[in-house]
């Protein structure tokens, strides 16, 4: 696996499990594992703490310059800083998913970070995961999936995920999000996040995290 750098890209809605299943993927294959989402909404909680409206281009492009985010892997983990900050858990609330999601549709915001995202790729072998990877971040990956399930899965497992953290949320608010930020990533004119024409799909509706990973480790090791 470690003769020559490979390129596995997943990509698929909100609580898919994409960010879980890719680190342990990562850690079955020992490859970087990439969470782009980190970096979007890394520049969400930027917007928000200058009370600037997530949706307005024109005042979030001019707050990109003002923007420094470095990725660092600290014992195998990866590790995103806004100016310095690592910002922790702060970035893994849903107001900041729907940031995340907002900021993201900004063609802006996509090409500030396409390099970052391109660089890492190219000094590792990842396995990286988001809403475009397969068609617009690396095009060229020797393995793209497209990791769904039912969205009352999907916002159950984010639901017991924020539970989990000590976050006091209603589950059907939590539905609520997850069909709107759906309806956002796959309707926005910048990179709307669908599945790559050659991603293989896998929807893991009912189905655990070593069930998932399995499948996966095992279309890595017939593709790859």
């Amino acid at each position: 696996m470690q003769d020559r750098k490979i390129q596995i890209a997943i990509d698929g809605p909100g609580g898919a499990g994409k960010s879980t299943v890719s680190k342990a993927v990562a850690a079955r294959l020992g490859i970087v594992y990439v969470d782009t989402g980190a970096l979007y909404r890394t520049v969400g909680y930027y917007v928000r703490s200058q009370n600037t409206d997530p949706k307005d281009r024109e005042a979030v492009a001019s707050l990109l310059p003002n923007i420094n985010i470095e990725v660092k892997y600290i014992d195998g983990a990866q590790k995103v800083f806004l100016n310095g900050e690592d910002l922790g858990d702060k970035i893994r609330t849903p107001e900041m998913s729907m940031y995340a999601s907002a900021v993201s549709a900004i063609p802006a915001v996509r090409a500030f970070l396409l390099d970052t995202q391109k660089d890492i790729a190219n000094k590792n072998s990842v396995i990286m995961d988001g809403r475009d990877i397969g068609t617009v971040i690396l095009p060229n990956a020797d393995l793209k999936i497209y990791l769904t399930a039912s969205a009352e899965c999907r916002a159950r497992r984010r639901y017991d995920e924020l539970v989990a953290k000590g976050q006091k949320v209603e589950f059907s608010d939590v539905l609520r999000e997850m069909n709107e930020r759906d309806e956002n990533d796959s309707t926005r004119e910048a990179a709307p996040a669908v599945a790559a024409k050659d991603a293989i799909l896998f929807d893991n509706t009912g189905m655990g995290l070593e069930e998932t990973v399995d499948y996966i480790v095992s279309l890595v090791e017939r593709t790859i």
